[in-house]
């Protein structure tokens, strides 16, 4: 039986290059994206199926499920991967709309994704959450001189995915019939920073892809990027 796996945000960059090399490995992928004319596109360029969603919406997000469920009836994993930097302005310049703006898509939008998928990933034999987090959300990293985390500066942003992290743990325990664990890329060239990170893209999903491709015996609650478990 092929695993099926959806992915949000999967129109370009991590998204995407995710869609890509678990397709190759043999998944069925079904890839998400607010924009349906660059989410087609783009699943026509990998060979797998678009459902438009939009995270920050209900009505969106349920219509995606609806669809989901109508035609594949179950997903094996769901790779919450939606996620924006927001504004760029200094920290003195944010306003509570900055922020609501930011948890919106990167938290909110994994609470509403992730409740509106569980009836489906329940049909599965062995169901996966995945949410892409980051070290920019360790408290480690960002304090450790030696990582380019802690030379950033990036409020809402490092907030909200200190936040992911702490959610995906939190689901561990509340939904132990289900494995949720977080990735971090690492610093990878993608249109977030506009391609200065030292890491392909390949690289920033190698964590994404063991956590889609591994034993359900490996475990959940875990946050691990490429090298391993990352201290947070």
């Amino acid at each position: 039986m092929n695993t099926i796996t959806f992915i949000t945000g999967a129109n370009k960059g991590l998204g995407y290059e995710t869609a890509r090399r678990l397709a190759e490995l043999g998944q069925q992928v079904i890839i998400g994206a607010r924009d349906p004319g660059r989410g087609q596109a783009a699943a026509d360029r990998l060979g797998v199926r678009f459902v438009p969603i939009d995270v920050t919406d209900d009505v969106s997000v349920k219509k995606a499920a609806a669809d989901i469920e109508s035609r594949e009836g179950r997903i094996d994993i769901l790779i919450n991967n939606a996620g924006i930097i927001g504004s760029y302005g200094s920290a003195d310049q944010l306003t509570g709309a900055d922020a609501e703006h930011v948890f919106a898509t990167n938290v909110t939008g994994i609470v509403r994704v992730t409740s509106a998928f569980l009836p489906m990933l329940r049909n599965s034999q062995a169901p996966a959450v995945i949410n892409v987090s980051s070290g920019m959300g360790s408290q480690a990293f960002t304090h450790d001189p030696q990582r380019t985390e802690s030379r950033i500066a990036a409020p809402l942003y490092t907030a909200s995915k200190a936040a992911v992290t702490m959610l995906t743990t939190q689901y561990a325990k509340a939904l132990p019939d289900i494995r949720f664990n977080a990735a971090d890329p690492g610093h990878t060239a993608t249109d977030f920073n506009d391609h200065r990170g030292p890491q392909t893209v390949t690289e920033g999903t190698d964590a994404i892809v063991t956590l889609a491709t591994e034993d359900p015996s490996a475990g959940t609650g875990r946050f691990i990027d490429r090298f391993g478990p990352v201290p947070w």
